[in-house]
This record gives structure tokens, sequence and C-alpha cells, in this order.
């Protein structure tokens, strides 16, 4: 049997403490995966933070998921009433702690003070991206707030200059590229208008199951059964620490793989566990 003990703790004392804010998800844009050959030019291209995706409605902080962000007030009170749409970002190679500080429903002070907020977008302004950029650039920063910045922009017309990049970004520490047509308009759902290139696959499922583990996995997990939002369905069993075999991602939790292609079915090849989907990843 899988050892859950600090799981059914940890919902426990969920249950002991109020939930916090929710509202419906807000209607982001989301990025298709860039392939070779694909046309770009006209995108805009930047570093793809890896943090958390975090919509400011002119009011509050939002994650991606509609989950409110409690970030101490001086941190959001400079920002405009104007929505925005960016990463809380801690800093490259700094994931977790971007994630612990944005879910936290008591902020640390100090963890936010590492925290950027990253704006690539404005959802309520008019016209294209090339348009919405302008008024970005003529929107922030802003003296009173160092730590919420535009999103550097730059054009890259070719796929060597594109790879040349992910490369660079890559050595720097970043996790990819993202790549944004300037003809554009906002819209709240995945198209390719918003690229991701990373220099491997990765895709998100749900948590159908629990595979139990063999030979040196004996009683913890073995393998997570997930399901695609296409429908397809395959065993998951690489890529955890000990520590998450023995207290796996519960059933209905969405986790984010990597993997290298698909069978003629559909399915990942070679797929490995990377971590439980937060609310704010693209």
């Amino acid at each position: 049997m899988l050892k859950r003990r600090s799981f059914l703790a940890a919902s426990l004392l969920a249950s002991c403490v109020a939930a916090p804010a929710r509202a419906a998800a807000p209607g982001l844009m989301l990025a298709e995966v860039y392939r070779r050959g694909m046309p770009i030019e006209g995108y805009w291209v930047s570093e793809k933070y890896d943090g958390v995706r975090g919509y400011w409605d002119g009011r509050q902080l939002w994650t991606r998921g509609g989950e409110r962000v409690i970030a101490p007030p001086w941190f959001t009170a400079p920002l405009p009433a104007t929505p925005l749409d960016g990463e809380l970002w801690a800093g490259r190679g700094r994931f977790n702690l971007a994630v612990s500080t944005v879910r936290s429903q008591t902020p640390n002070d100090a963890a936010w003070r590492e925290m950027r907020f990253m704006v690539f977008d404005l959802p309520a302004q008019a016209g294209d991206f090339d348009t919405r950029l302008t008024a970005l650039k003529k929107l922030l920063p802003i003296t009173q707030a160092p730590w919420v910045l535009p999103v550097a922009q730059q054009h890259a017309t070719t796929h060597a200059d594109l790879q040349a990049l992910l490369d660079k970004t890559i050595k720097l520490g970043g996790e990819g590229l993202m790549l944004h047509r300037g003809g554009s308009l906002y819209r709240g759902e995945r198209n390719a208008d918003l690229l991701k290139f990373k220099p491997f696959d990765d895709a998100e499922a749900r948590v159908v199951g629990h595979v139990s583990g063999k030979g040196r996995h004996a009683g913890r997990l073995g393998a997570l059964l997930v399901e695609t939002p296409e429908g397809r369905r395959f065993k998951l069993g690489s890529g955890f620490t000990d520590a998450q075999r023995e207290d796996p991602p519960p059933v209905g939790a969405w986790v984010t793989y990597r993997y290298n292609g698909q069978n003629p079915g559909g399915v990942p090849r070679f797929a490995r566990f990377m971590r439980v989907r937060e609310e704010g990843r693209s």
C-alpha cells in the first residue's frame, strides 16, 4: 500500500482552515508549441520565464486557475488600474521559491522581495500585439515599483536565429523562449499566435490512478496512470524522487511531463515526470 500519511495530514489541515479566495479562471492567452518550419516572420521573441502565471485585473492578482494571490500591499499598491498579464518570477532556477511564495496565504515579505512581475501583455488594450507592446512600453516600468517590469522583446526571422537565441538562453539558466505574433489580437484561448520553444517537449496530463511499485519500489508508487486532455491514457513511471514515490500526486491532480516525440498512436515516447502543475504555468 502506498504511504500517504503526509498527503492525508495535509488534507486534514486544509479542511481546518479557510479556503483561499477563488474566482472564475481568467481567460488568458495560452501557447502552442513551436516546431521547426513554422513561419516566424512578424513574431516577437522573449525569454520564457519559469515562474507562476500572474494576472492583475486592475485591483487584484490572480493565478491562471483563478486563485487569489495574497501579495504584500506594497507589492501591488503601485500597479495601474489596467489589467496586466505576466509571470511572477523569482529568477532563473528558482521556480520552487516562486511557487511557494505565490501559493502562501500568509505573505512572506522577505520572499516577496525576491519576486518580479514580468509583464508581457495588456489583455484589455485594444489593437494587435504590436500596438499593445507600444502601450506596455509607455506604461512600464513604474518608478515606485522596480519589481514590475516589461518583458524584453526582439525579432528572430529564421530558425537558425531562434535556435541560437534558445541555446544562449538555456546556457544562462533560462527555460526557453516565447514567440508572439505582432499582428495578433488578445484571445483568451490556446492558439498559434503565441508559441513556446523549449529544448524538449512537455505537456500536461491528469492523474487518474496509481500503480504500485515492484522491486526496490515495492510498497510505494511505481507509476502514475495519467490521461491527456485528448483522452489518451499511459503510465508515467520515471522522473520521481523517493519522496514523491512515498507521497505521490493525488488522483485528479494535473502533472507536467517531458517527452521525446509520440508513437503512431499519439502516446508520448520516453515520458518523464517533471512536477505537479501549478496554476500559473502555461
